[in-house]
């Protein structure tokens, strides 16, 4: 896939299908009203810095988190339950469950950075499923790679946009935002799962 299509992925909606089993929706602009909203949630998540073991070393997680459980406690910002609503009236009947969680990570700068992973702790590793992710604030790469080797995917992932992977994608394929050299803004990125997905 050429480098221009790519970006273009996200010019509308757009159902993608990737190898085995997997697939992607993009939607650009999907939240209408994302100024507001990244301004507030900087401010009103309760944002935390984590350590984790790498290897032999303890190294801090370059960017920083906050979890929450939508339908057990209270939301930190109203928006988390509005975005949750108006995904579930989207995907809820193909995903078989509603999304039920929302994990949020502020990469600060182009330092920040998430490395190639899947969310395949619980039900995924073995299960299809559903992650939909709503990005605000500056945009970023979001790359994608099947696991074992293929072609890989970069797409920008800009203020507003939402993308869902869907289907066998997270236990087929990986994801990452890298690190980048290019001055960049702060970004939120908003992740909604289904209930035991990590």
């Amino acid at each position: 896939m050429s480098v221009s299509l790519q970006g273009a992925l996200f010019d509308h909606a757009e159902r993608r299908w990737l190898e085995h089993g997997a697939w992607i929706d993009v939607r650009a602009g999907w939240y209408d009203a994302p100024d507001g909203l990244f301004d507030e949630l900087l401010t009103a998540i309760p944002w935390r810095a984590e350590r984790r073991q790498m290897y032999e070393r303890v190294l801090d997680v370059p960017r920083l988190v906050s979890f929450h459980n939508l339908v057990t406690d209270e939301a930190p910002h109203p928006a988390l339950k509005q975005l949750r609503r108006r995904l579930n009236d989207i995907y809820a009947g193909e995903l078989g469950e509603p999304f039920t969680t929302a994990g949020l990570c502020l990469y600060r700068d182009g330092n920040d950075s998430v490395a190639w992973h899947g969310d395949n702790i619980g039900r995924s590793r073995t299960e299809d499923t559903m992650v939909a992710i709503v990005s605000l604030g500056a945009p970023r790469t979001f790359a994608m790679r099947p696991r074992g080797g293929g072609p890989s995917l970069r797409l920008k992932h800009a203020h507003g946009d939402l993308l869902v992977m869907g289907g066998s994608c997270q236990r087929t394929w990986e994801h990452a935002v890298p690190k980048t050299a290019r001055p960049t803004g702060p970004r939120i990125s908003i992740q909604f799962r289904p209930r035991d997905v990590r």
